[in-house]
């Protein structure tokens, strides 16, 4: 029998280990891509969906929602086809999205996709902190008016359970990427499920119990709910509240690059789009029509903590607890590419440093081997800490995640992949496709610019009356 020497039988295992690339073999698929984008758009969004369709009424709240969905699955579809470069099926692997922003546009537009990138990335992962320590609160809270009645004065501060979570963080951020993430991601887009189906449940329940709420087409009514500048200012806040809904698109291409290369990763990539969107879109309305229909005008900013749920006390726990639960996964898919990005960076810049480049073994029962490296272990856990600090000073659930939306909807979710896609098809100027894209592009960037100054003017007006790391629920 012939026999295949050590170097041939090295080279063949390479062949079945690597990608085209040189890299291990990627093993996801629509599952796990659907999974992870469902992990990372239902997150704090759903909960302010009820306060955001009180200040826009029964008829611009439900078509914003659409608007929102629709654009965001056409332009994920975009950038989907911007993974490899120059084509969607036989170019180059990009990794990333700044990646893709590099090799497609280059230049300025690439520092520019950089900085909203991972301000948005950054702002996420803040915006998570404050949402999961309010849910934690509300457990307390919740059992607090058991015990003691509807009427008792229980409040809780939500510095400590933000330290909690971030406790969480630190140890949860040691994996090292995304392809270490599958099992954190189901179990969250399950949470996500959770919570969701419950909200809508209670919601239902609520409108059964026949409490007489006022709702109207326009929302919440000048002269009795809000002053006229308020009126205004709300409903931008709420379109900001939207947009953050639906952004997940600075993660995108990180999660296409975790995807086998056959089917094609362009193709299985927008079946997971559309998958995620329909699914988030369905589950949305409802949060937000139900919401409105058992709160009227008097919705909470969060319509699981905000508001009078008492009964049945254990299942508003459960769900605060599957809030947070979600939570921590997907705060992980949001801080993954920045924790690569400075980890990369440090990487080509002292290639000869043992303590950025050397991986230590340690053995974690239940779990396995886990590589542990002493940078990564500093820099990730400095990381947590000032984003757990900064929630800490900035703890305003709306108008952080309004203009976290507001901020980054436009510039990640149209502008760059409608950049990419007129540059990758070569679209000449003041064509049909051409002209329609941009006229999308600069009516997106204006209300996306007033959103965003609402939700300052909300920041403002609360910060008059607050006192940093002394925030109640």
């Amino acid at each position: 029998m012939a026999t295949v020497p050590v170097n041939e039988q090295s080279f063949a295992l390479d062949i079945v280990k690597t990608d085209d690339d040189g890299r291990l073999n990627r093993s996801g698929g629509l599952i796990s891509a659907s999974a992870h984008i469902i992990t990372a758009v239902i997150g704090s969004g759903v909960l302010s969906l009820a306060w955001a369709m009180a200040q826009l009424g029964w008829i611009a709240g439900p078509v914003s929602l659409l608007i929102f969905s629709v654009i965001t699955w056409y332009t994920s579809c975009l950038l989907a086809d911007c993974y490899r470069f120059p084509g969607p099926l036989e170019g180059t692997r990009t990794y990333t999205y700044m990646g893709a922003v590099k090799s497609q546009l280059g230049g300025i537009k690439y520092t520019l996709c950089g900085i909203s990138q991972y301000t948005n990335l950054v702002g996420t992962s803040i915006g998570y902190t404050i949402t999961a320590s309010i849910s934690m609160a509300a457990i307390q809270r919740s059992n607090c008016f058991h015990k003691e009645g509807h009427d008792a004065e229980c409040h809780a501060s939500t510095n400590l359970f933000m330290i909690i979570f971030g406790i969480v963080q630190i140890i949860m951020s040691q994996l090292p990427g995304f392809h270490d993430l599958s099992g954190l991601s189901t179990l969250a887009a399950i949470m996500s499920f959770a919570y969701t189906l419950i909200g809508i449940g209670l919601s239902i329940a609520e409108i059964a119990g026949g409490k007489d709420v006022k709702t109207s087409l326009t929302g919440t009514v000048v002269g009795v709910d809000v002053t006229g500048t308020e009126k205004i200012w709300n409903c931008f806040q709420a379109i900001g509240n939207i947009a953050f809904a639906y952004t997940y698109s600075s993660i995108l291409v990180e999660i296409q690059d975790t995807l086998k290369s056959s089917p094609p990763e362009n193709k299985v990539m927008k079946k997971a789009s559309l998958v995620g969107v329909a699914t988030t879109t369905t589950l949305y309305m409802m949060c937000g029509t139900l919401g409105y229909a058992a709160f009227g005008n008097k919705a909470p900013g969060n319509f699981l903590t905000g508001f009078g749920f008492y009964e049945p006390y254990w299942l508003i726990d459960f769900a605060n607890l599957c809030i947070a639960i979600h939570l921590v996964g997907a705060y992980q898919v949001y801080t993954q590419p920045i924790f690569k990005l400075v980890e990369d960076s440090f990487r080509k810049k002292f290639p000869e440093s043992g303590f950025i480049t050397k991986e230590h073994p340690v053995h974690i029962p239940l779990y396995g081997v886990l590589q542990v490296n002493s940078f990564r272990l500093l820099w990730r856990t400095a990381y947590v800490i000032i984003s757990s600090v900064l929630a800490m000073i900035f703890p305003f659930f709306n108008s952080v995640l309004g203009l976290i939306g507001a901020m980054s909807f436009w510039p990640l979710t149209l502008y760059f992949p409608v950049q990419m896609y007129i540059s990758q098809a070569k679209i000449s100027r003041f064509t049909f496709t051409w002209t329609w894209l941009t006229i999308l592009t600069v009516s997106c960037l204006i209300v996306s610019l007033i959103s965003a100054a609402a939700c300052v003017q909300g920041l403002i007006t609360e910060l008059h009356a607050f006192e940093p790391f002394k925030f109640v629920s």
